[in-house]
């Protein structure tokens, strides 16, 4: 996490944006707990992860929205998909991921 947040500091710093996500809430069984933490960079790349697979596609997506608008969003992640749906890795339960942007550090004036 601390490389998640050094990143933060170091684009931020560098006068770029970056989409934070961070798990929220979760019901059910989740890859991810709350707390989880993903940014999202202006070229679309990632450090962290909320979870994995079409999940976290949903919420890089969203990140991405985020950046371009500056809107921040919370993003209902479902992973109950049906059975018979013959989906990999359906965890059961779904997360609420809120995905903000973080902008340029302002310059300091004492």
């Amino acid at each position: 996490m601390l490389d998640l947040f050094r990143e933060i500091s170091r684009r931020r710093a560098a006068g770029d944006t970056v989409a934070l996500a961070t798990v929220v809430d979760v019901k059910g069984s989740t890859p991810r707990l709350p707390g989880a933490r993903m940014i999202v960079k202006s070229d679309g790349s990632i450090l962290g992860t909320v979870g994995g697979g079409c999940g976290e596609n949903e919420v890089w997506l969203a990140a991405l929205e985020v950046l371009r608008t500056g809107v921040s969003q919370m993003v209902h992640v479902d992973l109950t998909a049906d059975a018979t749906a013959r989906e990999d890795a359906v965890c059961g339960g779904t997360m609420e991921v809120f995905v903000e942007a973080l902008g340029p550090i302002p310059p300091f004036n004492a």
